[in-house]
């Protein structure tokens, strides 16, 4: 076998092993983000710190660079971002401590300055999307993406509480399995439609996708002009080289 084939083989292994990984889980709805919109990142901001800054930290962002990107005065900022008396300067921490976090919880609150990052932003659009009743839970929830998360749905005033639809199967030692096949409406109603909770979801993963990497939006503008610039170099040295060989026979 040559090495191109071994390359083709090893290659093709890899993809089918990460659709196998994929399809064995819960599936991610694609978040449809715009961390070029300030008006998102706005948003996202203020769910933020409403929400989540509650228990978990962003301690790599300063609320003085959230000011600058986000296109807000200090006046703003304080007003709607900044509650616990910090400094404009400092970063984004939880008033919780991590030995509260594992009293109350059992697990510390991750920072999550780097989450998108680490996981993707379809990834946490469909986290928080999929919580759903379960009284077995110590919160009395669960959730599909993370089976057994200490995390309570802290959202529940917005979407309401989902019920989850089980399928029975037997295996193969006889003993019947329950798999989660869906998640449905359940009894409890949230504040929110569900394409208006969709929104307020997308906005708060856009605005972890910025903290995560805050001159993303910057960069995509620059590879803009960047594949431009090289489309033109190469039709440029094109004509050049036919120029340069055109008497060459």
């Amino acid at each position: 076998m040559s090495a191109l084939a071994r390359i083709a083989a090893v290659f093709a292994l890899s993809v089918s092993g990460i659709a196998h990984a994929a399809s064995t889980g819960w599936p991610l709805q694609e978040a449809g983000t715009d961390v070029g919109s300030l008006a998102s990142l706005q948003r996202g901001a203020r769910n933020f710190v409403n929400y989540c800054l509650g228990c978990h930290s962003a301690k790599y962002m300063r609320y003085s660079q959230l000011a600058q990107d986000l296109a807000l005065t200090e006046e703003e900022l304080r007003a709607s971002l900044m509650f616990t008396g910090t400094r404009i300067y400092d970063t984004m921490e939880s008033a919780m401590t991590a030995e509260q976090g594992r009293q109350w919880f059992g697990n510390a609150p991750p920072d999550l300055s780097l989450i998108a990052r680490s996981r993707g932003p379809d990834y946490l659009f469909t986290f928080l999307r999929s919580f759903y009743a379960d009284p077995s839970r110590p919160t009395g929830v669960n959730n599909a993406v993370l089976p057994g998360t200490a995390m309570p749905h802290v959202l529940a005033p917005l979407q309401g509480v989902q019920q989850p639809r089980f399928e029975t199967t037997t295996g193969e030692d006889g003993r019947e399995v329950r798999h989660l096949v869906g998640l449905d409406p359940g009894g409890v109603p949230g504040d929110l439609p569900a394409a208006a909770f969709d929104s307020f979801v997308r906005d708060t993963v856009a605005f972890l996708e910025y903290v995560a990497e805050p001159h993303k939006a910057r960069r995509q503008q620059l590879g803009v002009w960047v594949v431009l610039f090289l489309l033109m170099f190469t039709a440029f040295a094109w004509f050049l080289y036919k120029e340069y060989w055109k008497d060459v026979k």
